[in-house]
């Protein structure tokens, strides 16, 4: 069991009990996600701070870098402390433009999934999300093939437990249809709520769900609300959409990412922000 004063308090991965205030490691690879960080010390003091800080649950992908964010974990963190655990993400390459071309075929799928083995430094891999979708965002297909490569890879044992990114809820049913999945990572935030059925019936089945982007694609409009509720809580925008995503329902984890240990600190301390029923109500109009 995870005792933790961070904000939220906790959820369960599966068997993997982990803080609902994670880390997203992408931002520690260069610009553009491409590249080693400007401050490799920096980066590393970033993934020990996290740690420090109690937080038990790091978001990466092989692709960041690509193989950048990767090694960076285990540089900081190796050998893992018990209650640590690494969710991945396959399914997507980089290009030399830093595109994201999809890599589903189940050729590529196993080669992410040994490669996010060897470059982290383990013999499995606590949890595997597979990528759908393009950069536009989800769009329609069967994931059978892609999901069922993943699910031969967990019966050899080098995968603990399943999820999907950028999916439709279509396709995080046919996934559960073939085997089960403990998460669900989607673009959501005040602005995005696309995936409010979604969010509530996966907490129903008691499966997480973990946005990404909580700033983005905000309408100058609704980035004018949540700076005025922000304003009158003497709070930064970024505080008070942390805040209110814990606040949307238990079964959301939080992964923001930062390259900077104060930033870290604040984004820790911005989503335990109190938020009034007046201050919920008024969010809530943003993205209705």
């Amino acid at each position: 069991m995870v005792s933790t004063s961070l904000p939220g308090g906790t959820w369960t991965l599966g068997d993997l009990p982990v803080t609902r205030f994670g880390y997203g490691a992408m931002q520690l690879a260069g610009p553009w996600v491409m590249g080693p960080p400007a401050d490799h010390g920096g980066a590393i003091a970033v993934l020990r701070a996290a740690v420090e800080l109690g937080i038990t649950h790091i978001d990466t992908s092989e692709a960041y870098g690509p193989h950048v964010t990767n090694q960076l974990i285990r540089e900081a963190l190796h050998p893992y402390p018990d209650s640590l655990h690494i969710v991945t993400k396959v399914g997507a390459n980089r290009d030399q433009q830093g595109g994201w071309p999809p890599a589903r075929d189940p050729e590529s799928l196993r080669r992410s999934v040994h490669e996010n083995l060897e470059t982290l430094g383990l013999d499995v891999l606590d949890l595997v999300n597979l990528r759908l979708g393009d950069a536009a965002g989800p769009q329609p297909g069967s994931v059978a093939e892609a999901f069922e490569t993943l699910v031969g890879l967990q019966q050899q044992g080098l995968i603990r437990h399943l999820g999907v990114s950028n999916a439709t809820p279509e396709q995080v049913a046919e996934a559960q249809a073939i085997a089960p999945i403990v998460c669900v990572q989607n673009m959501y935030n005040l602005a995005h709520r696309q995936d409010d059925e979604l969010i509530d019936a996966l907490a129903q089945q008691g499966i997480a769900y973990v946005p990404f982007f909580p700033l983005g694609g905000f309408s100058p409009l609704q980035s004018s609300v949540l700076s005025t509720v922000a304003a009158r809580l003497e709070a930064a925008p970024m505080s008070v959409a942390l805040a209110w995503l814990l606040r949307r329902s238990p079964n959301i984890l939080l992964i923001p990412g930062t390259s900077s240990t104060t930033h870290l600190r604040e984004n820790i301390a911005g989503a335990a922000l109190r938020l009034s029923d007046d201050d919920l109500a008024e969010l809530d109009k943003i993205g209705r």
